[in-house]
């Protein structure tokens, strides 16, 4: 496995693999590596001859105040990962190889990034979409790999890709859990054995969600205040939003669901700010969907 650290290499690289007719399958990260990492990277090895994982800790999808400067770090350990899952480059830049002086352009998807996470974080999804175009730009992929758990992330993606007209084609992977059923992230590292605990009840209120919604409940509005009331009644008390929204558009949803909808939370568990989602459609129960 090769590690490159320069963005002129990597598209050099990239250049090389695609005159020898070679798909290059691309899994975006922002390191720490858990199994939802794993699981995009093994299916990336399935879809392309060549794999390309990319580890870089985006600061300008961090807003003033959040996690950048702890959010956690292991270059060793993950790149041993990467390798033992069968990447065949680790892309590393540095934040000056991303962002040079002077930097002044920026890619910015409107419409679905102003629900969710999006009213929570200003500039969080201008900051994604940036560094995605530009990684697309450098490592040239044919396919690239994200998880639903970011279910907002991966809309935004696709319509960027779409308005934009990026030869890329983009594959959503369901959400990995832990086997207690909590979402894997990096950030749940900062969770105590308590805390843990409590953050349970995040995929349990969607389970219920999934439950009620199988059992014929259509409202979105009172879906939205049972998983609220669950949240609530296990103790945790910072919630950002409770959200049941239009699968592509991520509109909230507060009357009828018609086919299927989104149902997604974030909430703060101690020091870590955590998301979670889960799918409805008619006659798919008990599934996690991308």
């Amino acid at each position: 496995m090769e590690v490159i650290q320069a963005p002129l290499k990597m598209q050099q690289r990239a250049e090389g693999w695609r005159r020898k007719g070679k798909v290059i399958a691309f899994v975006p990260t922002m390191g720490y590596f858990h199994e939802g990492h794993l699981s995009l990277m093994r299916e990336g090895r399935r879809k392309g001859d060549i794999l390309v994982v990319s580890i870089f800790v985006n600061p300008t999808q961090f807003a003033p105040g959040e996690d950048f400067e702890r959010y956690p770090r292991d270059m060793e350990r993950d790149l041993k990962m990467a390798e033992g899952v069968g990447a065949d480059v680790v892309f590393a830049p540095e934040r000056e190889d991303m962002y040079p002086p002077g930097f002044q352009t920026f890619v910015e998807v409107q419409e679905v990034t102003q629900h969710l996470c999006g009213l929570f974080r200003p500039g969080h999804f201008r900051g994604v979409t940036t560094v995605v175009a530009k990684l697309f730009n450098i490592v040239k992929p044919h396919i690239a790999l994200f998880g639903q758990k970011d279910y907002q992330q991966l809309v935004t993606i696709r319509r960027m890709v779409k308005d934009l007209n990026m030869d890329v084609e983009i594959v959503g992977m369901p959400t990995v859990r832990e086997e207690d059923g909590l979402a894997a992230s990096s950030r749940n590292i900062y969770l105590s054995p308590q805390e843990r605990e409590r953050a349970l009840s995040l995929y349990r209120s969607l389970l219920w969600a999934q439950e009620a919604f199988s059992r014929g409940e259509r409202s979105g509005r009172r879906l939205m205040e049972g998983v609220r009331e669950i949240l609530q009644r296990e103790g945790i008390r910072e919630i950002d939003y409770v959200k049941v929204c239009d699968l592509e558009t991520l509109e909230d949803i507060e009357g009828e669901i018609e086919g299927g909808a989104l149902v997604a939370l974030a909430a703060k568990v101690g020091k870590a700010r955590l998301i979670d989602n889960i799918i409805l459609k008619e006659g798919e129960v008990g599934k996690d969907h991308a």
